[in-house]
């Protein structure tokens, strides 16, 4: 989940960054769409697409690099496909001009942003269930890893700050969005003190962010999951959250910018089959048990963090075209996720069934 968008003013390249990689007189091409990098496609004259050129967001230290580098690097040799990344002819790993920039090799497929079907949902888990598993033998120390990151009891915390300190005003009547986000705000902080435990799990080697436009699909009819891509947010999770943000986005059709969310078991029963056969039996039954709970907990925490925003008003971006205001948009995300949870939590035993005959 990104904050603010990538700048949309950038129209190339800079020559520096070009000639870095020895990319002097190649076409470029902006990729549209991206929530935090600017990505552009890099073409010799007249050929196919050469490299990926990124500017990272700010977000992210230009250390992320060298561990993209070397987990592609060590999924690559376990025979998964992957992009990797390109050092420059001085064999750097990066560039600073007015940013820090990259470049990667280019990965042909297609990226959608809703679950086509189950062929599609099972396809994917398949690829992260390799995908873990080629990780799991990784003996590495992240050099960057994002601060906070999955804190759910952090994230109710600032939530119930929010709240307490805004709800004498939104009781007021004066802001009428205020008392809108202090009335989810305190839906938001029950349901998170119902959530089930997910107890103490393992941190493996994860991606971080497997929302369903993260995972490339070839050009192809029978659906066929090529590899990972945005790879910033590598780091150490739970299968519980790493699995919970990616269920949580494969199996909810409608998207994060509606409240009428829901699950659909159809698409997790296929996720999570995929996802066992491509881990070939690599999770401990603990593990096993904290899929179906892991989905509730990470929408409970990202109701929350959509929530404080529409407090603050300054993290998240949003789509004016459709919404007042980022807190108007924010307050929509929020009540859609906490309904995802209640969702789930309603198909919780038939969830858990389908765990357990994907992994039984």
């Amino acid at each position: 989940m990104g904050a603010t968008a990538a700048p949309a003013d950038l129209a190339a390249p800079p020559d520096g960054v070009m000639a870095a990689w020895g990319l002097d007189g190649c076409a470029t091409e902006r990729v549209r769409g991206g929530l935090i990098n600017a990505t552009f496609l890099v073409r010799r004259p007249g050929g196919d697409v050469e490299l990926v050129l990124q500017r990272l967001h700010p977000i992210f230290a230009a250390e992320v690099n060298l561990d993209i580098e070397a987990v592609t690097e060590h999924v690559a040799a376990a025979g998964l496909v992957t992009p990797r990344l390109v050092r420059t002819r001085a064999g750097d790993g990066w560039v600073v001009d007015g940013g820090v920039w990259r470049a990667l090799t280019y990965v042909d497929g297609v990226t959608v942003h809703s679950m086509a079907d189950a062929a599609h949902a099972e396809a994917a888990g398949e690829l992260v269930g390799r995908f873990h598993r080629a990780l799991s033998d990784l003996d590495r120390e992240f050099v960057f890893q994002r601060a906070g990151v999955h804190d759910t009891a952090g994230h109710l915390r600032r939530l119930a700050q929010a709240v307490l300190a805004s709800a004498p005003a939104g009781a007021s009547g004066s802001d009428e969005l205020l008392g809108q986000s202090v009335a989810l705000g305190r839906e938001i902080m029950d349901a998170g003190a119902r959530l089930p435990p997910l107890g103490d799990l393992p941190r493996r080697a994860t991606h971080g962010d497997l929302k369903i436009s993260n995972v490339l699909f070839a050009r192809a009819a029978r659906a066929s999951a090529v590899c990972l891509i945005d790879l910033d947010t590598l780091g150490r999770l739970s299968v519980a959250y790493e699995m919970g943000d990616a269920l949580r986005s494969w199996c909810n059709p409608d998207g994060e910018d509606t409240t009428d969310t829901h699950f659909d078991l159809a698409l997790f029963g296929a996720a999570v089959r995929g996802y066992a056969g491509g881990l070939d039996g690599l999770l401990a039954p603990a593990e096993v048990d904290s899929l179906t709970a892991g989905i509730e907990v990470v929408c409970v925490e990202l109701a929350a963090r959509f929530c404080v925003d529409s407090f603050e008003d300054r993290y998240f971006g949003w789509d004016p075209d459709r919404f007042a205001s980022r807190r108007d948009h924010n307050l929509v995300r929020a009540r859609g996720q906490l309904n995802l949870a209640r969702a789930v939590a309603g198909q919780r035993l038939a969830a858990r069934e389908l765990v357990a005959a994907a992994f039984g």
